[in-house]
C-alpha cells in the first residue's frame, strides 16, 4: 500500500490544482489502494469544500467508496506518538495530519508516500528511516 497525504487527494480530485497532471502520471506508479488516516481524510475534506464545494467532497468520498482509499484510525497509543512527533518537529511546524501519516508509517512499516509536500523528505520514520516520496519534487506542505 501507499499513503496518500491530503493534498495529493484534492490534486487528484481538482482539475483547476495545479498539481492535478503530474498526481495524475504518477498515480500510476503507486500500490493501490492508496492509505490515509481519518484525519487527512478529514483535511482532505475541508480542502475540498473550500476549493469547489460539495461537488469536490462528492469525488473525494468516490475513492473510499470505491476501494480506490482506505481509511485507518490511529489508536490511542498512536495518538501519544502523532503528540511526540508533533512536539519534536514544531519548528517545521508538522501538523496533525502530517504526524499521523508518519505514526501510521511507523505501526504499519510503510515507507511509500504519494505526497506533493516537502516536509516528508525531513520526517524520517522511528527517527531514522526516509520516506520513498511519489512524486519527486514535492512543494512546501498545505
Amino acid at each position: 500500500m501507499t499513503i496518500a497525504d491530503a493534498c495529493t487527494l484534492i490534486a487528484l480530485i481538482n482539475k483547476k490544482d495545479s498539481y492535478h497532471e503530474i498526481c495524475r502520471l504518477n498515480a500510476s506508479k503507486v500500490s493501490k489502494p492508496l492509505l490515509t488516516t481519518w484525519v487527512c481524510f478529514a483535511e482532505a475534506m475541508y480542502l475540498a469544500l473550500a476549493e469547489g464545494g460539495w461537488f469536490l467532497q462528492e469525488q473525494l468520498w468516490q475513492y473510499p467508496r470505491r476501494g480506490m482509499l482506505q481509511l485507518y484510525t490511529p489508536s490511542q497509543e498512536e495518538e501519544g506518538r502523532m503528540y511526540e512527533l508533533m512536539q519534536k518537529y514544531r519548528d517545521r511546524p508538522m501538523d496533525m495530519g502530517d504526524a499521523s501519516l508518519v505514526t501510521m508509517a511507523e505501526t504499519l512499516h510503510l515507507t511509500q508516500i504519494f505526497t506533493i509536500d516537502s516536509d516528508f523528505y525531513f520526517y524520517t520514520l522511528n527517527g531514522k528511516t526516509p520516506f520513498e516520496v511519489i512524486p519527486v519534487g514535492a512543494k512546501k506542505g498545505i
